[in-house]
């Protein structure tokens, strides 16, 4: 009778018949879409709890597959948010180990993998092959630091069938096995299944209790779908399981800031055994060492080849009357300032590789007795080649102030550094995570910025180096009463002395000591700025040679692209489906 109402109304309503088969057909298009190509027939699933803090999992499903398929996955979260007892926020990240899949080839995450996402994929099944029909999996795993320690009680929370399955389960049953020490009855344990929240006790399974183990069975016509979970809820007594919690909590969490320490001080025992140079007392000096040009001078006295001082090269040459320089105002509205530098002799025919380098880069291998001049503007962008080779060169001619032994170890530090950063990134990533992983990156990349002082200088370095350092101090206390005493015994003292100056990047500090004693200007340096005091000079040489600095290493630039249980609640979540 119901029928024939059901049939009669559709047929006396068109409309009602049309939203009707586009709700049926959009339900069915829902549940195929979800479904995946199969159906769980049955779910079998025992959990065997361990008094150590571990439970086992097997999990068997009988199911048939309705197309070709190449098998299942299965989903298991293992990264949680939780709320407990006290309302306090907490981060719980089970660890999920042993996993098999007998008589079936599978794929399961790795540790490190598991560290870095929420949840651990066992992928079942041959690529390289496709099934239909009935088909049996059994999947087996080992879960740690899963229980729930509360004052009152332990609670066991797990997800039985998570609500993540993309497929409908006609039947669930599942066994938990107590340890022989647990004594428990049926007051102790709660099923939930249904739509994901669900507070309320199941009607879907009978639950019963023998030898120490519960079984829940589901009722005849039970039918799982996606989006809906059986959950199981077990309260166990106080000191019933054991607590597995790290000898020293720090470690678990920050244990790799040890090793990242470790590493550092590490470090800080070699450089200071192999590469801290001796302590050097300043010995009161008012000239450079005898013998030693400013780019030499520079280099040890930072023990690094820079640009500024393979420029000191420029004043040092116009004092000994090899070169001049001559400011050119600019011309026009867009015009620019340029300065030119003429040759006026070779160098000396005992002059370092490096000098060479820059001299011969500025003038060519020009061996005549007339005047040849490069502007500064035209080495832009084709200059810095000869300014990387001629540091190299510098950096290597250094190398008779250092000691051999410290220069190899510099060299196996950086490969240690390498090596090392390597595995405890390795290491880390697996037992800690991506951001301890992460952190090994920085602390590398300072270390191998920091071995570039891991040099030592010998005997003739120390010695070179105590009278770079009193004459470096000098530079930056001297007083006027001094500096015309020097004046009177040498009138070209400042003219000597400039290029150094400059190279210890003292240059502007220097000159304006010398603007108060009406010292002419170096001849070799001309411009147009007016009146010529050494307090001129100085602005329009910082500028000049400011300008051939930063044009000198340009480059050609280049393009770049707890409490109450709930269905779907406790631990276990994820899912699966097919592939």
């Amino acid at each position: 009778m119901s029928v024939n109402i059901f049939i009669n109304t559709v047929n006396s309503h068109p409309q009602f018949s049309k939203k009707l088969f586009l709700l049926l057909f959009g339900f069915l298009f829902f549940l195929n879409g979800f479904a995946q190509g199969f159906e769980v027939k049955n779910c079998q699933v025992d959990i065997y709890i361990n008094e150590d803090g571990y439970f086992d999992v097997v999990e068997n499903y009988d199911l048939i597959f309705t197309e070709y398929k190449h098998g299942i996955y299965r989903n298991i979260q293992v990264n949680y948010d939780l709320l407990t007892a006290e309302g306090q926020q907490e981060k719980r990240r089970i660890k999920v180990r042993n996993v098999e899949v007998p008589d079936h080839k599978f794929e399961s995450d790795p540790d490190f993998v598991q560290k870095l996402s929420d949840n651990l994929q066992i992928k079942i099944g041959d690529k390289d092959k496709t099934i239909i029909g009935p088909q049996q999996y059994q999947i087996k795993y080992r879960v740690y630091n899963a229980f729930l320690f509360e004052d009152s009680q332990i609670l066991f929370y797990w997800n039985i069938k998570p609500g993540e399955w993309y497929a409908a389960f006609n039947q669930i049953n599942f066994n938990i096995h107590l340890p022989n020490t647990i004594e428990a009855n049926l007051e102790d344990i709660s099923v939930y299944s249904g739509d994901t929240g669900t507070t309320s006790a199941s009607d879907d399974f009978e639950v019963n209790l023998n030898d120490g183990v519960f079984t829940a069975n589901s009722v005849p016509n039970f039918f799982s779908v996606p989006g809906q979970s059986v959950t199981v809820l077990l309260n166990l007594p106080v000191g019933s399981i054991k607590e597995i919690k790290p000898l020293w909590p720090f470690w678990s969490e920050y244990g790799w800031t040890l090793f990242l320490a470790l590493m550092l001080l590490a470090f800080y025992w070699v450089w200071n055994k192999y590469g801290k140079d001796d302590k050097v007392v300043a010995t009161t000096s008012y000239f450079p060492p005898n013998g030693m040009d400013p780019a030499m001078a520079g280099f040890l006295a930072d023990d690094s080849g820079d640009t500024k001082d393979l420029i000191s090269l420029i004043p040092y040459w116009g004092s000994r009357g090899i070169i001049k320089m001559e400011q050119l105002p600019k011309e026009g509205w867009l015009g620019s300032a340029d300065t030119k530098i003429s040759r006026l002799r070779p160098l000396p025919v005992d002059s370092p590789d490096y000098e060479e380098e820059i001299f011969n880069g500025l003038f060519g291998n020009y061996y005549g007795t007339g005047e040849k001049d490069v502007l500064i503007s035209s080495l832009r962008n084709t200059f810095y080649t000869k300014m990387a080779s001629a540091q190299t060169m510098l950096k290597k001619k250094a190398q008779i102030y250092y000691d051999a032994q410290a220069k190899k170890m510099q060299t196996k530090t950086i490969v240690g550094v390498l090596l090392l950063g390597i595995l405890l990134f390795a290491v880390f990533l697996f037992t800690w995570g991506l951001w301890a992983a992460l952190a090994v990156i920085p602390i590398g990349i300072f270390l191998l910025f920091m071995t570039v002082h891991m040099v030592k200088k010998n005997a003739m370095g120390n010695e070179a180096f105590s009278e770079l350092k009193g004459f470096k101090n000098f530079i930056k206390v001297a007083e006027e009463n001094k500096l015309k005493m020097l004046l009177q015994d040498s009138p070209n003292y400042f003219e000597t002395t400039m290029a150094y100056a400059l190279a210890f990047g003292l240059f502007d500090q220097w000159a304006k000591k010398f603007e108060a004693l009406h010292l002419q200007p170096p001849s070799w340096y001309t411009s147009s700025a007016g009146a010529f005091t050494m307090h001129n000079f100085a602005n329009s040489f910082s500028g000049s040679i400011a300008s051939a600095q930063s044009t000198m290493v340009s480059s050609p630039s280049s393009s770049s692209s707890s409490g109450g249980g709930s269905s779907g609640g406790g631990f276990g979540g994820g899912g699966g489906g097919s592939w």
